[in-house]
């Protein structure tokens, strides 16, 4: 019990290290750059506003959220429009194994399946949780005036091929309105007031 309550400690003490993570994304205003733990603490709440009528485990969906980033404390943050993506994946599944090992055998195990299955989209949960992880961004670069795409030349038929699968399949039903909102974006025009 004693040993369990240790590792477990030394995991959340570890993974506190996920705020000194910069992300690609700034806040809304664009003062700075957003950290990976407040884009965890982002989704969560987009989770529980927009998952509300969803057919998911919420608690699943959100417990998702919370870890599928974790592994960014070892593996840094790649950006979606970031072409070397196959070396991503390989250091994030090494950081999962050293992270998720730092809780006891259950626990890790538990915690890596779900990272597992957010990687592979193979659970109505973890279709909602790309989904959202994709939106989200999306949103700060729309308010932000094109943030981090302008920055990086970044046009609108990559952001349509990055980002549109995983939110037209997980929000089918408000795509349309993303993907106006998007085109309208690089059309250099402002969606019309709800």
């Amino acid at each position: 019990m004693v040993d369990d309550l240790n590792q477990r400690l030394a995991f959340l003490l570890e993974v506190d290290r996920l705020k000194l993570v910069d992300r690609q994304s700034k806040v809304a205003g664009g003062q700075r750059r957003e950290n990976s733990a407040e884009h965890s603490w982002h989704l969560a709440l987009f989770a529980l506003i927009l998952g509300k009528d969803r057919p998911i485990d919420l608690l699943k969906t959100l417990t998702i959220l919370l870890i599928h980033d974790l592994v960014e404390i070892d593996a840094g943050d790649t950006p979606l429009h970031s072409v070397n993506r196959q070396d991503k994946m390989e250091a994030e599944k090494a950081a999962a194994k050293r992270i998720f090992g730092l809780l006891p055998p259950g626990d890790a195990a538990d915690c890596l399946a779900l990272w597992d299955e957010f990687e592979t989209g193979n659970s109505a949960e973890a279709v909602f949780a790309r989904g959202l992880d994709r939106l989200q961004p999306l949103l700060l670069n729309l308010l932000n005036e094109g943030g981090t795409w302008a920055e990086n030349s970044v046009g609108e038929q990559t952001v349509m091929e990055r980002y549109g699968p995983a939110i037209s399949t997980a929000f089918p039903d408000f795509w349309p309105i993303i993907e106006q909102m998007v085109r309208l974006h690089f059309a250099g025009r402002q969606p019309p007031e709800a």
